[in-house]
């Protein structure tokens, strides 16, 4: 699932499998959209068509950790390695200067380490963890973009698969309708969003509290709304959620299954002359979820054998949570970065991963400071918790989509990410990167895990 910002950047138990983020468009130095990222082949310069492509691969290993025991949905205690892949075509043509029509398609393939279980913030957002998906290429966007001008004045814009115009109106309306991912345009971040050139755990380049609407491979239909001015941004989008968890069917029934989601955005100067932006997220999914407490009591009552969460009649039950994140050039080349996130833990974790509350801070950036601008490197930390009802499911022996150790001694889920990404060569740029994560999980019994990385990213 890929957001977008200034310049947009991209943004799985068969059926009840997580979801992975797919890379996404071509992204721009953070905070330096003239200096936009070289590919292998120029992109056409007329405005009316855009044609992309690219290839990521990621490969990752962990040596054996310590662990007493494990269940169904526990990472994996021996030493391991996996590699994922993604292959993305982006397409677009503009019909007129303010109406155009976007299609992406993807091919994915490979693994990730333990599947992408056992983890809140597992270390590969790439990763679609289900085997029984077809590997034939597929449709991963195909929307409908309208801009509607509500000013006379324009300001120069950086051409996207996700938006061609080279200049749009400072005030303005923009209307997408299709089939996209959330992130694409909510919870965007210059500096901690994109698998292609960043970080690669799930709750670093995504808030782990947003459990946005998505299929198993990130996607959804939706409508979504935007108002732009100068200084300040909201957005809205309708969208069609799971008809199970994280399951790949969504379900077209409105009335009984979907999700809200706003976001209000605010650009301002703390820094001199170097622009941030704070932006505030709330949603609200309506879908078949399931109740940690009520789990609990069924297994108390002796209805179920140990806690599930599934064992439910139909219903539509509501989860919602709040987010907020910031971006802070400090110069040319560096800045800081952080999000905060809480929902309210009481309903199954749907759509994207087992978190309640998280927190992060980190610093990202680019390696002009030493002759190579279109170099990457970040640091980042992340800190992931659950309620006390979801540590109760775990503890007594539930199983959630990515999560079950068959016990659970409750701590937080803390992770350290660092990566530097290398341009090698036009649009060959590879990376080494590491994570750190305490209590797998949420489970002081087991780790810590260390995950070195190295991926390979193709620009077309």
């Amino acid at each position: 699932m890929l957001p977008a910002f200034s310049v947009a950047t991209a943004v799985v138990r068969a059926e009840d499998s997580p979801q992975a983020q797919t890379p996404g468009p071509p992204a721009a130095d953070p905070r330096g959209d003239a200096d936009a990222a070289p590919a292998m082949f120029a992109h056409s310069e007329p405005d009316r068509w855009w044609i992309s492509g690219q290839a990521n691969f990621i490969s990752q290993w962990h040596p054996a950790f310590r662990s007493p025991y494990q269940g169904v949905n526990s990472l994996t205690p021996e030493a391991q390695d996996a590699t994922s892949r993604v292959l993305t075509l982006f397409t677009g043509l503009q019909l007129t200067g303010t109406t155009e029509l976007l299609c992406d398609v993807q091919e994915t393939g490979g693994h990730g380490i333990g599947e992408a279980l056992g983890l809140a913030g597992a270390t590969n957002l790439d990763v679609v963890r289900n085997p029984l998906l077809s590997k034939a290429p597929y449709v991963a966007r195909l929307m409908w973009h309208q801009i509607i001008p509500l000013s006379r004045e324009k300001a120069a814009s950086t051409r996207t698969p996700f938006s061609l115009s080279r200049a749009l109106p400072v005030r303005r309306l923009e209307i997408r309708f299709g089939k996209f991912s959330i992130v694409d345009f909510f919870d965007a971040n210059a500096y901690g969003s994109d698998t292609n050139f960043q970080f690669m755990n799930w709750t670093v380049d995504n808030n782990g509290t947003y459990d946005y609407a998505a299929d198993t491979r990130g996607f959804t239909f939706a409508a979504m709304v935007e108002y732009h001015d100068r200084r300040w941004a909201v957005r809205f989008a309708e969208a069609l959620m799971p008809k199970i968890a994280n399951g790949i069917h969504l379900d077209a029934d409105v009335s009984r299954a979907h999700a809200e989601n706003i976001e209000f955005e605010v650009h301002g100067s703390v820094v001199r002359q170097r622009e941030g932006i704070v932006r505030f997220l709330g949603f609200v999914n309506h879908a078949n979820m399931g109740s940690y407490s009520e789990a609990v009591e069924n297994f108390f009552a002796r209805i179920t054998p140990s806690p599930e969460i599934t064992a439910h009649p139909a219903q539509t039950t509501v989860k919602y949570g709040f987010a907020a994140n910031f971006e802070q050039p400090l110069n040319d080349w560096v800045g800081i970065f952080g999000r905060w996130g809480w929902n309210e833990g009481q309903h199954e974790s749907f759509a994207y991963t087992e978190v309640d509350q998280t927190a992060q801070i980190g610093v990202g950036g680019n390696g002009r400071r030493w002759s190579r601008k279109f170099d990457r490197a970040g640091l980042v930390f992340v800190s992931n918790g659950i309620s006390r009802d979801h540590q109760e499911y775990l503890a007594l022996g539930g199983s959630g989509f990515l999560l079950g150790d068959g016990r659970l001694n409750y701590g937080r889920e803390s992770s350290v990410e660092t990566y530097y990404t290398l341009h090698a060569w036009r649009g060959i740029y590879p990376s080494f990167g590491l994570q750190h994560v305490n209590n797998p999980g949420y489970n002081r019994d087991r780790g810590p895990v260390v995950v070195p990385t190295l991926r390979l990213h193709l620009e077309f």
